[in-house]
């Protein structure tokens, strides 16, 4: 019964620290989203928009003010734009 008790526990915390360091490595990348890395998406979902329309797009969802509350990508939490109301 001990075995089994002690090899639950260090599966457990095994698994946790794994878990741990996976969410630790995910949360730092700090490259977030660029209107650069995002042109060739934006331009196959909008293709009859000019690259200045796509621009003030991207400038109005994350900038300052934008429904993603400037975060690029990173960090976003549950204040979207459909949670505010």
């Amino acid at each position: 019964m001990k075995k089994l008790t002690v090899g639950l526990l260090s599966a457990v915390m095994i698994l946790g620290a794994g878990t741990a360091v996976v969410a630790a490595g995910n949360s730092g990348q700090g490259d977030g989203l660029s209107f650069e890395r995002m042109l060739p998406f934006m331009q196959k979902m909008h293709p009859n928009f000019s690259k200045e329309e796509l621009k003030d797009m991207y400038k109005a969802c994350h900038g300052e003010g934008g429904m993603m509350n400037g975060l690029n990508g990173n960090g976003v939490e549950g204040q979207g734009m459909m949670s505010r109301f």
